[in-house]
């Protein structure tokens, strides 16, 4: 029996027919009008997504060219930077800002657990000195979704310059840069946005085009002022990703003909499904009651479940693609990402499938108990 292949990583993620045919569009002059008006409207959308008003600048790299171009613009060699961590991608942060010569205060939560905001409140105080804090809104490596609104709070209290990490939460979950305060923050298009990978979004604020004019960290083609200075006229300094900006554009249309709050919704209640379903076949979930991410379900299986095995099978015979750990939680946990394109039938698919598995394992019998706790979330209805 053959199944149409699930990718159920937290990115990059499935691309919906509208996404594939749009990216398939003849290619236009990067110089031309078209390409403006291409560029004018991603950043008009995607600032409706960020909920900002502040200036949008979009780059031709991954994600993590987003953080860096971050660090890159803010941070001079020897500033002291202040970064909340509960994760691997929390720890990107602490490498990104070593590799540009900053000194780094670490706030590490226990993976799994999210960020105190009194514990980064007790690390700011003590370290009076530092003006930046780099967060992580959702760490996809232990299904954490952070308290971004109320760690923002903390930080703008003592007047901290703050940088989000939004990459896999932007689109797929609530975030409000204006109104909490945040003065960068950063996505990929390979998420929530259901494009490939190929563009970065940053958000940039005021406060922080002030501290970027006086950073001395070296940069060229992550400099904001390039980017800003050519988009006012309607372009970018260097090629951009053309194909993928257009599928960027059709996402963004999708997001917004749903309706970002049914987005959001929908995320949240998939997530739970998923929840539910790993919890019915023995998995234990990761990340803390009341902070578990919409977009990715991290679980440590059953005892006798080896974690490559189950993924191999999963792939091989079921077509489903789930991730492993990541750092220290490599070979001890499945992830599996629910963001962007995904829907209820895919949930039910990911969660049988991985129900047989278990049996061709021998470690439980397929009786329908996953599939039959995520139909019972999805409706409602108490397990």
């Amino acid at each position: 029996m053959t199944f149409a292949p699930q990718l159920r990583i937290p990115g990059p993620t499935p691309l919906p027919d509208a996404v594939v045919r749009a990216q398939s569009r003849p290619m236009i002059d990067h110089r031309g009008p078209e390409f403006a008006a291409l560029l004018r409207e991603v950043t008009e959308g995607a600032k409706r997504v960020f909920g900002t008003s502040d200036e949008l600048l979009v780059l031709t790299c991954s994600g993590t060219g987003g953080m860096e171009s971050a660090v890159a613009n803010l941070v001079s060699p020897g500033d002291l930077a202040v970064v909340a961590l509960c994760g691997n991608f929390g720890e990107r942060w602490v490498n990104i800002l070593k590799a540009y010569g900053a000194e780094v205060v670490i706030l590490e939560a226990e993976w799994g657990q999210p960020v105190e905001p009194e514990d980064l409140r007790e690390v700011l105080a003590a370290h009076p000195e530092a003006e930046l804090v780099f967060l992580t809104h959702n760490e996809t490596s232990t299904g954490v979704c952070n308290p971004l609104r109320e760690l923002a709070a903390v930080a703008r209290s003592g007047d901290r310059l703050i940088v989000v990490d939004g990459v896999s939460s932007v689109s797929s979950t609530m975030i409000e840069v204006d109104a909490w305060g945040i003065d960068v923050a950063v996505s990929g298009s390979q998420k929530g946005w259901m494009a490939p990978p190929g563009v970065a979004f940053v958000t940039v604020s005021p406060r922080a085009w002030a501290r970027q004019e006086k950073s001395r960290s070296p940069r060229f083609y992550l400099d904001w002022g390039q980017a800003r200075e050519w988009a006012a006229k309607g372009m970018t300094p260097a090629t951009p990703a053309v194909s993928v900006l257009f599928a960027v554009q059709e996402g963004i249309r999708m997001l917004e003909a749903e309706g970002l709050e049914a987005v959001f919704d929908r995320h949240r209640r998939l997530a739970e499904a998923t929840g539910a379903g790993l919890e019915a076949l023995g998995f234990r979930l990761f990340a803390a009651d009341g902070y578990r991410s919409p977009t990715v379900t991290a679980a440590v299986p059953p005892p006798g479940v080896e974690v490559a095995a189950l993924r191999q099978l999963l792939r091989e015979k079921y077509g489903v693609v789930i991730a492993g750990g990541q750092g220290k939680m490599t070979g001890k946990m499945i992830r599996i990402g629910h963001l962007g394109a995904v829907s209820e039938g895919d949930v039910v698919q990911v969660l049988w499938a991985i129900e047989q598995a278990l049996e061709e394992m021998d470690i439980a019998p397929a009786d329908g108990r996953g599939v039959a706790a995520v139909t019972s979330s999805l409706q409602g209805v108490p397990a």
